[in-house]
């Protein structure tokens, strides 16, 4: 019996120092294309100036992040996860039921989504109605009442001062946060314009949020996975298209594509922050509480993320495409991290 009880002591001590062995010493992070540049940048700087290992970051998307973040608490999880919209009840609650109890919202910025082109494309003004024309896949009949499966081929069909090319746009795949976003803020406020749609809000709703957010699968519109660096080259080749991305990277690839107007105006720093250009949205990233201490570094690389230096008005982020927080947002984000405040929806 006494035999048996050491050989157990010394079996549990042995897995035990396995997993010690194995223990992550890197912090993880998943998530937000957008967010993606922004994030490595900061990373590259926490690994070159502090004696922690640079983290490793992989762009899933935003509900791909967010999905594996909520998995579960341990080193075989993420300990961070990078969002281009914010957490959803139906996520807070995947992530209690699997012991992620404890989460840090963390709002860095602010972005714009980019509606563009090639740089020698044409240029062009559409509203978000049009916009939803062009890419839903049910609009209104335009030769009499009710909904129809799209029938516009080229832009001009839509609007006669339109280009008279075929309609063709690169976005986000529905795992995407921008793809979110850009339904919310275009596709429904776009499809709300129509009487024969808007109607639906109040007698189907759930027909309206159908018709609203189902994009067209017959070629117009094509998912272009999580890569926005891919639409923009497909964008350089192809001067008829129009893509759909985040400001930061139409930021840094100004020589390849440019902005269309949206309702009026481009998608600019100066438009995006003082709102005159309407498609934009909070970006964020979101911290497991259970991992800080375990996992070294991982305060250390927040403290670097949210510091002035980073993401303030003069911040290295900024340069790189990221739309500030108002000193009051900055002050409620920094008492959040620094004090590790639980997320309340």
């Amino acid at each position: 019996m006494y035999k048996k009880m050491i050989g157990t002591v010394v079996a549990a001590a042995a897995t035990l120092a396995a997993v010690q062995a194995e223990a992550r010493d890197q912090i993880s992070i998943v998530g937000s294309s957008t967010v993606f540049p922004f994030a490595t940048v900061v990373a590259e700087r926490f690994g070159q100036t502090t004696s922690y290992p640079t983290p490793t970051i992989e762009s899933t998307g935003s509900g791909g992040g967010l999905k594996l973040f909520c998995e579960g608490v341990g080193e075989s999880t993420p300990d961070i996860t990078n969002a281009s919209r914010r957490i959803k009840s139906s996520e807070v609650e995947l992530c209690a039921s699997n012991g992620v109890e404890d989460i840090v919202e963390v709002l860095i910025g602010y972005d714009g989504i980019a509606v563009a082109n090639s740089v020698n494309g044409p240029e062009m003004e559409v509203s978000k109605g049009e916009l939803f024309l062009a890419l839903a896949e049910t609009v209104p009949n335009p030769n009499g009442s009710g909904l129809v499966e799209n029938p516009y081929e080229q832009w001009s069909d839509i609007r006669s001062d339109l280009p008279n090319t075929a309609i063709r746009v690169f976005g986000p795949p529905p795992t995407s946060g921008t793809r979110d976003a850009f339904v919310e803020l275009v596709m429904e406020e776009g499809c709300a314009e129509f009487d024969a749609i808007a109607s639906l809000e109040d007698s189907d709703e759930d027909k309206f949020e159908e018709v609203c957010a189902t994009m067209r699968e017959d070629g117009a519109f094509v998912e272009a996975g999580e890569n926005d660096t891919l639409i923009i080259s497909r964008l350089d080749n192809d001067t008829s298209a129009l893509g759909i991305f985040g400001f930061s990277f139409l930021d840094q690839n100004s020589d390849k594509v440019k902005s269309i107007s949206v309702d009026g105006a481009k998608a600019t720093f100066d438009n995006i922050a003082d709102g005159s250009y309407a498609v934009s949205r909070p970006l964020f990233f979101y911290v497991k509480t259970a991992h800080v201490g375990v996992i070294p570094g991982i305060e250390e690389y927040l403290a670097e993320f949210t510091s002035r230096r980073a993401v303030g008005p003069n911040g290295y982020l900024i340069d790189r495409g990221l739309i500030p927080l108002s000193n009051a947002e900055y002050a409620r984000m920094k008492d959040a991290v620094d004090n590790l405040k639980p997320l309340k929806m």
